[in-house]
């Protein structure tokens, strides 16, 4: 029998006890875990500005680059409790160089020794975050857990285990000859069959959002490998693929794919529940009224789910949009070099969401009818 305190059982208490334990044990790990880096690691104890000098180009934007010297300590290999010297250049925008202060840590570089001094001198190549990550890795945990509760675990497990399996598929396709869409292909059915069974059960809900996220992704793939060989090319800029050395073509298709799937997922779960939620209210429902009341579920739905694919895929394009911009670049050169594929994958995207919602739709039906029959 299990023992309650103060409504919470033995194993709630067993399994949040462990939960806490973990999260210390890592939080503790990541603090002292230098021995286990192969570049050195320089904790900052000093820091000063030495420069700076304001900077003004061709299109009159202002930028101030500044020049800081850093005293730092290593925490690791050969060299470790040694002072190093580090000077680290930055500017005001911060795009791709930050400034940095007492207690950060950081990856660096140090220099042979040399017989002029017996100072460490070295150069500052990045930063050690993974003490953030870990904190805000750990914030949607607890955020998944207390709202979600036994599905938020599950839905823990699935995201890992589709993080390890897209790696791994992405892995296989650099390595070897396998076609990356027939590898995204079948990463996309495990994701939609593990994610579903995981969260929701095994039951008739589940098993209709699995038919129906599959048909409607799959639906969504053939349309879209459908308009790109009637029109090949035909408005897509691959620029932002031009260092890559397979078919930008074969990529992008792979991208429409998974993007596409989370929210063709999200409509399928949402359409299946609500269905059989109405016959679970009333099992003498008709099937023509559980029609009409899904198609109005649907279209309330179909608006934001296009929305929100639309504003994911477009939010990453802001910075180049306003760098763009701010070198007076035509504004439709600008959309047309930065937001062509994005614009295509929210509407490959939004498609897939539309069908979806007939396809659930019909069948919840089947699977009401058939569960209505045994009855």
């Amino acid at each position: 029998m299990i023992h309650k305190l103060k409504g919470v059982s033995s194993k709630q208490v067993l399994f949040y006890s462990v939960l806490a334990f973990v999260f210390l044990a890592s939080v503790l790990f990541v603090h002292h875990n230098h021995a286990f880096y192969e570049r050195p690691i320089a904790e900052v104890v000093e820091t000063n500005l030495e420069d700076s000098t304001e900077i003004v180009d061709m299109n009159e934007n202002v930028d101030y680059l500044f020049t800081q010297s850093i005293i730092a300590e290593l925490k690791n290999g050969e060299n470790e409790g040694q002072v190093v010297y580090l000077e680290n250049e930055y500017s005001l925008s911060g795009a791709y160089d930050q400034e940095y202060g007492v207690g950060n840590e950081l990856f660096v570089w140090v220099d042979p020794p040399s017989e002029e001094s017996e100072d460490l001198t070295g150069t500052v190549t990045d930063v050690k975050r993974d003490t953030q990550m870990l904190l805000v890795a750990w914030v949607f945990i607890f955020t998944l857990l207390i709202i979600g509760k036994k599905q938020g675990f599950f839905s823990i497990v699935s995201l890992v285990f589709n993080a390890l399996l897209l790696s791994f598929a992405l892995d296989l396709y650099v390595n070897t000859t396998v076609s990356l869409i027939l590898l995204c292909g079948l990463s996309a059915v495990l994701f939609t069959v593990i994610t579903l069974l995981l969260v929701n059960g095994a039951n008739e809900k589940t098993y209709t959002a699995i038919l129906a996220t599959l048909t409607g992704t799959f639906s969504l793939m053939s349309i879209a490998c459908f308009v790109m060989w009637v029109a090949p090319e035909g408005g897509l800029r691959y620029e932002e693929m031009q260092f890559l050395t397979r078919p930008h073509e074969v990529v992008f298709l792979a991208g429409v794919l998974i993007g596409s799937l989370g929210a063709v997922m999200d409509v399928a779960i949402t359409m299946s529940a609500s269905i059989f939620g109405i016959y679970e209210k009333n099992n003498t429902i008709s099937a023509k009224a559980l029609k009409d009341s899904g198609m109005e579920i649907g279209k309330d739905i179909m608006g934001t789910m296009t929305n929100i694919l639309f504003f994911a895929y477009i939010s990453g394009s802001i910075p180049v949009l306003i760098l763009y911009l701010q070198n007076d670049s035509p504004l439709g050169f600008t959309f047309s070099m930065n937001l062509s594929l994005e614009l295509a994958r929210a509407l490959a995207g939004g498609i897939g969401i539309v069908l979806t919602i007939p396809i659930a739709l019909y069948i919840s039906i089947f699977f009401v009818n058939r569960k209505r029959a045994k009855q």
